[in-house]
């Protein structure tokens, strides 16, 4: 274990603007403020370069007497975070909105408003964000004493969209029933001609309360459904959660099961780059392409079969390791880099073509300074010249002790987004050999204590789209009091809206595939 970070330059900060409870706990610095004194503090750390990785409110009223939001903010340089709570009364149930400083804020206090019920005092954009349109307004799904969503109807409202106008500007709608097998989204573009000006997206149609549902479950019982947040995740989001799980109860997995987490982390990042960019390729007109990617995806899917004993991988991760050993590994470096060896041949055919890559070249580019602006996370940060991987800025299972190169682009279009999938899968071919390699001999998993009521922790994950947190609260009876989820798609779906401005419509299918972002994921 590496020595814990200082915070010598934080700590007086945050007792500057006075700060309660301070307390360094590994590379966690927590402490609470008064609501006054919040939106300084984030300031503060804005300012020290930090970055809001996470917002949440949790209802403590039936322990505490109050509402509390967390603010999680994370340092991209070193590997520490800052974890600020606030109290919110329930008879004064507002909040200082820090919007207007950090865009992520926004989204995160809207949400927050319509889950909660608590306001966001100042925030510059207050529609709707979560609520479903049928909601009456004054249901708020993650109070404690919420009821059961009732048999409500469509009273016929529009949705609040900000309209552009103009002379010869008009709109089309897309969604949310698309023409494939696709979740439900809302695209409303304004175009003038065949160029966009203005698309927004109305998600949300899916939510399906998953955070709810955590509530009151065992911890061990809490992987089934963060498996299932997002299909194609089914490794990523419950290594998050089984790493907050296992934070909570302060134990580490031993070291065969951290190696074998790496294993099954790099296999689904492995088949989802290869399918992403046959998906790409292919709304270029290249079917041929995509139909070689998905023969190269399904041999990766067997693979995994064989492995786990499911396509997906599901049924492997519990809190304190694995559910069964991880068998017949051995075999996998050589079978992965013939894999590896076949995308590559498929790559550089695809590349030869210069009716694709003139079709890939400057379209949908996203700017650094916007990206960065949004929080966006994964291949579309690193594709726009952000360099940041969880796996190398704050380290996990086994990642630590392995070696592997983070590819950063710059140019932020759809071929830098392409490209970044086509280096991560030669990385992901390396880390899993070496994984293989050191994968020790022993206990591929240990007990679970139990959980401590009242605290939290968090758990940190790269997954194949980017950054994944999952905020765990430990409740009464060694139960699950409040989960709360970041996928990558919740920061990555505004920003998609920027590389869209000057592209034309037909172009939209090609720089919404290069993003592929989750409507699962998002609409939780």
């Amino acid at each position: 274990m590496s020595a814990p970070p200082k915070f010598d330059d934080l700590t007086p900060v945050l007792e500057g603007r006075g700060a309660t409870g301070l307390e360094a706990r590994g590379r966690v610095l927590r402490c609470g403020l008064a609501r006054e004194a919040v939106a300084g503090g984030a300031a503060d750390l804005l300012a020290r370069r930090l970055e809001l990785d996470l917002m949440l409110a949790t209802d403590r009223r039936a322990d505490r007497g109050v509402f509390a939001i967390h603010y999680l903010f994370g340092d991209p340089v070193a590997d520490r975070f800052v974890e600020l709570a606030v109290d919110v009364p329930p008879a004064d149930a507002r909040f200082p909105s820090i919007a207007t400083i950090s865009y992520p804020a926004s989204r995160y206090e809207r949400e927050i408003r319509d889950q909660l019920g608590l306001t966001p005092v100042g925030h510059p954009d207050p529609r709707p964000l979560v609520r479903h349109g049928f909601w009456p307004e004054d249901y708020h799904p993650l109070r404690k004493d919420a009821p059961p969503p009732g048999a409500w109807v469509d009273d016929g409202r529009p949705f609040p969209f900000r309209r552009v106008e103009g002379d010869g500007l008009y709109e089309i709608p897309v969604g949310p029933v698309h023409a494939g097998i696709i979740e439900p989204g809302h695209f409303r573009f304004s175009a003038d001609g065949e160029t966009i000006i203005d698309m927004k997206a109305r998600l949300y149609f899916t939510h399906k309360g998953t955070e709810k549902l955590f509530e009151g479950r065992r911890p061990g019982d809490g992987v089934e459904l963060a498996e299932r947040i997002a299909g194609d995740t089914s490794v990523g989001h419950p290594l998050a959660y089984c790493q907050a799980i296992e934070a909570l109860a302060d134990i580490e997995p031993p070291p065969r099961a951290l190696h074998a987490r790496v294993i099954l982390l790099e296999l689904e990042r492995l088949y989802n780059h290869v399918t992403d960019f046959g998906a790409i390729v292919n709304d270029t007109g290249f079917a041929v392409a995509q139909a070689h990617a998905a023969r190269i995806r399904e041999i990766l899917m067997r693979t995994n079969a064989r492995l786990t004993g499911h396509r997906l991988m599901r049924g492997m991760l519990r809190p304190g390791g694995l559910q069964r050993d991880l068998e017949g590994a051995s075999a996998l470096p050589a079978a992965i880099d013939r894999l590896r060896a076949d995308f590559d041949e498929l790559v550089a055919i695809c590349l030869d073509n210069s009716m694709l890559v003139d079709r890939l070249r400057g379209a949908g580019r996203l700017t650094r300074r916007t990206a960065l602006d949004h929080g966006a996370v994964g291949y579309v940060a690193r594709a726009s010249g952000i360099d940041r991987d969880v796996r190398r800025d704050h380290p996990f299972a086994a990642y630590g002790g392995l070696t592997f190169r983070v590819p950063v682009l710059e140019t932020g279009d759809v071929e830098a987004r392409a490209m970044i999938r086509v280096e991560e899968v030669r990385e992901s071919a390396g880390l899993i050999a070496q994984a293989v390699e050191a994968l020790p001999g022993g206990d591929f998993a240990c007990p679970l204590p139990p959980l401590p009521p009242g605290q939290s922790a968090f758990g940190l994950v790269e997954g194949w789209r980017g950054g994944i947190i999952h905020w765990v609260l430990a409740g009464a009876d060694d139960r699950l009091d409040r989960v709360k989820i970041k996928d990558p798609s919740f920061v990555n779906w505004r920003p998609l809206t920027f590389a869209l401005l000057k592209n034309i419509v037909p172009d939209f299918p090609l720089c919404n595939k290069s993003f592929n972002l989750s409507y699962s994921g998002n609409d939780l």
